[in-house]
């Protein structure tokens, strides 16, 4: 048998938990960062991306907007080896549409470099950068939030239990010594 307000706690209980699920889904991508790498420069040659990236943090879910003129550069994502060498493993994918956008899904160490001629060694066309965790705090337990729930339903249910009480209770009674 269903109290008077259990459908309706367990409707609100439901509706709070759908748009915490909705909130946790859309907040990190509400919260992600577009950089367009070496700003307006784009991806070219005798830039510091060293220095560009200094100072900014990259989190998880943020996005890396390389722009270069297609067909002049060619954008690869290294190792270290790679990245120190200016030399792409054989098999690494090639970007060369010259708008070429990648999601740091990860957390660590990216690094990218021109795979043109020599732009990475003597031009130094190479990035890299640290890929932190996501910055949103998480959201409450179910458990901290049906507690929420219920305090203004506890607290009306005492109100109506004290005001039930008869007023004799309620009395100061004096202490004669």
């Amino acid at each position: 048998m269903v109290r008077c307000g259990q459908e309706r706690e367990s409707r609100a209980s439901s509706q709070y938990f759908f748009i915490l699920a909705i909130v946790a889904i859309l907040v990190p991508s509400i919260f992600a960062t577009e950089f367009v790498v070496g700003d307006d420069k784009g991806w070219t040659i005798n830039f510091d991306y060293q220095a560009w990236a200094k100072g900014k943090e990259f989190h998880v879910g943020d996005t890396l907007v390389f722009k270069y003129k297609e067909g002049v550069h060619k954008f690869l994502k290294v190792n270290g080896t790679g990245f120190q060498q200016c030399v792409a493993p054989l098999g690494i994918e090639v970007l060369i549409s010259g708008n070429d956008v990648i999601t740091l899904a990860t957390l660590g160490r990216k690094r990218y470099i021109c795979g043109v001629a020599k732009d990475c060694e003597n031009g130094n066309q190479k990035l890299a950068i640290t890929v932190l965790p996501q910055t949103v705090s998480p959201a409450p337990s179910l458990v901290s939030a049906a507690k929420e729930c219920v305090k203004p339903i506890y607290y009306g249910w005492m109100m109506v239990f004290l005001a039930s009480l008869p007023w004799s209770w309620f009395k100061v009674r004096s202490i004669v010594l």
